[in-house]
């Protein structure tokens, strides 16, 4: 039936099998398939023929398959309940009759055909099994042998497949031949229509993890933990360690007896300098940390914005940024938090800025003297609201401030205060601002004008607005945090408070029920009503609560 031997026909099979590494079972269904699809090619395409090989002898058998069915719509491939009993009193609908076919010669194009098939499915066998065994092993460290370079791309052979390492994945200025031995990372492992592909990095930091893994015992037994890295690869690199035995020195442990083994990683990282950190659950902590070896002296976070202000002595701002910037580019990877820094001059300059600015806006609002106003902000006075409804007694503790003092210069805030929410009360609706939107409870004078200069002059527009919209946030774009202004975040509004007032808007317009408003986080403290008017009542409402 065919030229070679049957006993041949499952030698060939084992020997394929053995080569690709793949089932025995696999390339015997195959060499099945290639068969019925060359008989198909010699007695009709329109046919359901299979083949069988024998598993012991292989003799190979033909036969022509019939699907059982109550109506008949291809004769080719189908026969009715009552001819295939006559063949089979047990045929039921779904079942196969199956006919015997008599041997057959392949021709020279058949017998091409076949091998296609066989090839192609042994093909996609050894891609699965690649796929498969390398599936699990995302995230380890491998070995392998430069197989070729193509265009800057490294092609590594695994043994059982090829990996490719790109260009950006590599790590710069290092040059790799073919027959070179190579380490690197499997960061992804995907199926593709051309087969599994395998993809490798040396500049991943998981990549710096696992080297240290490798050489530090106390890492690998989970004593120590690598909790960040963060890499300029080929250059310098960061990592924040944290030791969970009170008696293991984490730095120490990971540089090891005269620094082997941090040397043992720098050598595979083409001499890549590696500061080791000690890792701290308290942000401020962690960061001085990270910037280290420059000194720090003041820092000031921004937890809401992820951001921190850094200060340090005048001498040591060079050496805080790093040449081009890295090092405060890479503690801020470490950390993950945006890092400013400035020296302790530009810090004192720029507080006396705002020293300055405040004292000017109580010079001017309050009708008071330079001296009286310096006093205000030296003791941390930063806004009208503040002066006019604080306790009398925070005055008075002032030097030189007696309780007439205090409550003509609060009596001064108030009527100043009510001077500028009535001015943007009437700014407001010159913009078209409407009743509603003016009386609704939670927005002052201020925030309506802020909203009516952004269009939205009425409940019904308020209501449609997003949290975010009117709070303000961040979000991530490529990676990076971007700064999204709210339309209300001068005001200080939370994100939750903004939630509450747009919800609030919508139960009033009956948009939403009543039942699914929930009382905003912060409290808002009532003021007299009877000492100042509505609109004060508003604004002094909302200041009480940002304070």
């Amino acid at each position: 039936m065919v030229s070679a031997n049957r006993l041949e026909l499952l030698q060939i099979a084992d020997a394929v099998a053995r080569e690709k590494l793949i089932d025995r079972e696999l390339v015997l269904d195959a060499m099945e398939d290639s068969l019925g699809k060359a008989a198909r090619s010699r007695y009709g395409a329109e046919y359901d023929i299979r083949a069988f090989i024998d598993r012991k002898t292989g003799e190979i058998k033909m036969s022509r398959a019939l699907e059982v069915v109550d109506e008949v719509e291809n004769h080719f491939t189908q026969i009715s309940v009552e001819e295939a009993r006559l063949k089979n009193p047990e045929a039921e609908v779904g079942t196969f009759i199956t006919e015997p076919l008599p041997p057959m010669d392949f021709g020279r194009i058949a017998a091409q055909t076949a091998k296609q098939v066989i090839v192609q499915k042994v093909r996609d066998a050894e891609r699965e099994r690649q796929y498969e065994e390398f599936k699990d092993r995302v995230g380890e460290i491998i070995n392998g042998i430069v197989k070729r370079v193509e265009y800057g791309n490294v092609i590594v052979d695994l043994g059982r497949g090829e990996g490719i390492i790109r260009r950006d994945q590599l790590i710069p200025r290092e040059a790799y031949r073919v027959g070179d031995r190579i380490r690197a990372y499997v960061r992804d492992v995907r199926r593709e229509a051309r087969g599994p592909q395998i993809f490798l990095s040396r500049t991943a930091p998981e990549f710096m993890a696992k080297l240290f893994a490798m050489e530090v015992p106390e890492i690998y037994d989970g004593i120590i933990e690598i909790k960040a890295v963060a890499r300029d690869p080929g250059s310098r690199a960061k990592i924040g360690v944290i030791s969970y035995d009170s008696s293991i020195d984490p730095v120490g442990a990971c540089v090891g007896m005269r620094g082997s083994r941090v040397q043992a990683v720098v050598s595979e990282l083409q001499g890549e300098k590696i500061d080791i950190i000690p890792w701290n659950g308290d942000a401020a902590t962690f960061i001085v940390n990270a910037l280290q070896p420059a000194e720090v002296t003041k820092v000031v976070m921004d937890e809401d914005a992820q951001r921190i202000e850094v200060v340090v002595p005048d001498e040591q701002l060079s050496q805080a940024i790093g040449r081009r910037g890295q090092n405060v580019r890479l503690a801020s990877q470490l950390t993950g938090w945006d890092i400013d820094i400035m020296t302790e001059a530009e810090e004192s300059e720029r507080r006396q800025q705002e020293f300055n600015e405040r004292t000017a806006m109580f010079m001017e609002t309050l009708n008071v003297d330079e001296m009286v106003a310096q006093l205000l902000v030296s003791e941390g006075f930063t806004s009208l609201e503040e002066v006019a409804y604080v306790e009398l007694e925070e005055l008075t503790v002032i030097d030189g401030f007696d309780e007439d003092t205090a409550e003509e210069l609060q009596a001064r805030a108030r009527e100043s205060l009510e001077e500028m929410n009535q001015k943007a009360l009437d700014e407001a609706r010159g913009l078209g601002a409407e009743d509603a939107l003016i009386g609704f409870e939670g927005l002052t004078p201020q925030m309506v004008l802020a909203l009516a200069k952004e269009g939205i002059t009425s409940l019904d527009e308020f209501a449609k607005c997003a949290d975010w919209e009117l709070a303000g946030g961040y979000t991530t774009v490529d990676g990076k945090r971007v700064k999204d202004d709210g339309i209300l975040e001068p005001f200080d509004v939370s994100l939750e408070e903004a939630q509450y007032l747009v919800m609030k808007a919508r139960v009033a317009l009956g948009i939403v029920d009543a039942a699914d408003l929930e009382p905003a986080e912060v409290e808002v403290e009532a003021a007299e009503p009877a000492a100042m008017s509505e609109a004060e009542a508003l604004f002094s409402n909302e200041g009480a609560a940002q304070r």
